[in-house]
């Protein structure tokens, strides 16, 4: 069983990053949207991940993402930045600017499009952690990066004293049980259907793209299970899966699908950045009644 440290938390949202219409930075919308994701639970916020369009977002936009969230939040959320690049001395000097902008986390996945073999993984892991001070959580995405983190390299690093969790799309749920296993790893499922599985074999918790627009109800799952209630914490995951499929598995990115529902709750969204397109209404509007059909269950009352 592993155990969560403190500063990062249970329940993470994978934030997307709010732009303007016209593409730009929308500092005052992350704010907003920062701020309400912590009143309704989340204990951390994932910035410039794969759902926050780390990819197009300039190494400038990230800081003052980052300055700006913390401003909005304060202490009451830990802020984990995403840094990955290609390229390590661009990820290392990233690490920095974060650090410096006032992440209490960075989130590292393995380089991606040069598929190096897994010595290379290693090294430019312990690379980066050693250029901050900050703990590191490895981001294990093989289906986006090209490569896997293999268990092996994963116990190896968990030595390094600034690697000290990881965020798991790996798919292979036998592989990490085995690491938490054998190491002090803290392990986030970064699959939103399977928060509650992971969880319940000794996971630390979640980061969630789907929290975006349902922050309460993912973290109810979780808060259900610490206090003994399974049965309820089966139920209310299952109450979830019908978003978190049409959010995750309906052949759009989440960062394009929970920006197409959160205009229609009200909240800052603005369009995603190309390559990247936006839902088309007909899609933005089955998304919406999957999710009012969420909202009508979430009346039922729950079994204690």
């Amino acid at each position: 069983m592993t155990t969560t440290p403190p500063f990062l938390g249970r329940t993470l949202c994978a934030m997307i990053t709010p732009f303007s219409a016209s593409g730009t930075l929308d500092l005052d919308g992350a704010q907003r949207l920062a701020a309400r994701l912590v009143g309704q639970g989340c204990d951390g916020l994932v910035l410039s991940g794969t759902t926050g369009e780390s990819p197009t977002t300039t190494d400038a936009e990230k800081r003052s993402l980052i300055a700006a969230v913390r401003e909005a939040v304060g202490t009451r959320a830990t802020l984990v930045a995403g840094v990955g690049t290609p390229d390590t001395a661009h990820t290392a000097a990233l690490a920095r600017e974060a650090e410096q902008a006032g992440a209490d986390a960075l989130l590292l996945a393995a380089p991606y499009y040069s598929r190096p073999p897994q010595d290379a993984v290693e090294a430019y892991f312990r690379e980066t952690a050693d250029a901050t001070g900050l703990p590191v959580v490895l981001y294990d995405i093989p289906a986006r990066t090209g490569v896997r983190v293999e268990p092996d390299t994963l116990l190896r690093l968990a030595e390094h004293p600034r690697i000290v969790a990881v965020k798991d799309c790996g798919n292979d749920f036998l592989a990490a049980q085995k690491v938490m296993a054998r190491t002090d790893l803290a392990y986030y499922a970064g699959c939103d259907e399977h928060n509650l599985a992971l969880y319940a074999v000794g996971g630390a918790g979640c980061v969630s793209t789907v929290a975006n627009v349902a922050p309460t109800a993912v973290c109810s799952v979780l808060d259900a299970f610490d206090r003994g209630d399974t049965a309820e914490a089966v139920r209310l995951q299952h109450r979830l899966t019908p978003l978190i499929e049409a959010m995750m598995a309906g052949g759009l990115p989440g960062t394009v699908t929970a920006k197409a529902l959160l205009p229609t709750l009200g909240l800052p969204a603005g369009p995603v950045r190309p390559p990247l397109r936006p839902a088309d209404p007909r899609t933005t509007a089955a998304l919406r009644e999957t999710y009012d059909l969420l909202t009508d269950v979430s009346s039922t009352p729950a079994r204690h």
